[in-house]
């Protein structure tokens, strides 16, 4: 179906859905939002036929949802990226999978954490070898740094829902009563106590939330934490990685997890779900010296 041939023109839902077409073309862009970008590696991990593949693509790069970047002259091979057109997708897709996970899969509660053995908690841990996707990040400072340490150092990313500095932000509605929402600034103190031991074991720790920069900011400087904060307000991260999330306020909030990746940022340990934020550092510091 064409926009064209939609009737209600004035409504973004039907316009969007003739952009979109089917249910496909999302699985499309979910997986090159998690960096599997190239024609014959899409058509693996969707088991879609290659003409249905093609028509799908070719849509989405006349739609501008997609650019193509060659790789290949001989013969012609391209990469297909989203562009910010298609980035502005990314929020939809979250959206969805919060809703997959609590509507269809889950019961409906509303939950910052999930239960051992639960569908979620095996997608967070097949992450497992995958690499971090190739994005950029806004640090609480407004530097601009991608995910995964460089200088041949380990990266602990630890995504919490939201830390609050006191009189410059309020919990959200109810916050309280989520559970596993609590825990934030006592998991990011005890990082902040351990810090030089990672440092001394070869792991530079990141914490990540999808709190604004200055948000971020100005708890970074409230609990005097010697390690930066990431803001993946725009979900990219999220995305990329299909990270646990829950809506709250409005706003979509990681569900509490760690990953942990090589020099080369392929992920080789996760830790989900959390339900100790404190000791769940000492396991980790743990697992780094391990390695």
């Amino acid at each position: 179906m064409k926009r064209a041939d939609l009737s209600d023109a004035d409504c973004g839902i039907a316009q969007a859905l003739g952009v979109i077409g089917d249910w496909w073309t999302f699985l499309v862009v979910r997986d090159i939002a998690g960096g599997t970008t190239r024609f014959d590696g899409l058509q693996r991990a969707l088991g879609v036929s290659r003409r249905a593949l093609a028509e799908r693509l070719a849509g989405l790069v006349e739609h501008g949802v997609l650019a193509k970047r060659l790789y290949s002259d001989r013969p012609p091979r391209y990469d297909y990226l989203l562009t910010a057109k298609g980035e502005g997708l990314l929020p939809a897709l979250i959206a969805l999978q919060d809703w997959g996970t609590r509507h269809v899969m889950g019961d409906g509660a509303l939950t910052a954490t999930s239960e051992e053995g639960s569908a979620e908690t095996r997608r967070v841990h097949e992450l497992i070898n995958r690499r971090l996707p190739d994005v950029v990040l806004e640090r609480h400072d407004g530097e601009r740094v991608s995910p995964g340490a460089t200088g041949g150092a380990w990266t602990l990313l630890y995504f919490f829902p939201g830390a609050f500095a006191p009189g410059t932000q309020d919990f959200p509605p109810g916050w309280g009563d989520i559970p596993g929402a609590q825990g934030c600034t006592v998991e990011a103190l005890t990082y902040a106590s351990r810090h030089a031991e990672f440092e001394a074991s070869g792991a530079v720790i990141r914490g990540v939330s999808t709190q604004r920069p200055d948000q971020l900011a100005a708890f970074v400087a409230h609990a005097r934490l010697p390690y930066p904060l990431l803001s993946d307000q725009d979900g990219k991260l999220a995305a990329g990685l299909l990270l646990p999330t829950f809506r709250v306020a409005g706003v979509d909030r990681f569900k509490r997890l760690t990953l942990l990746a090589d020099p080369d940022a392929i992920i080789r340990a996760v830790q989900f779900p959390i339900s100790d934020p404190a000791g769940s550092v000492d396991e980790m510091l743990a697992l780094v010296r391990g390695r």
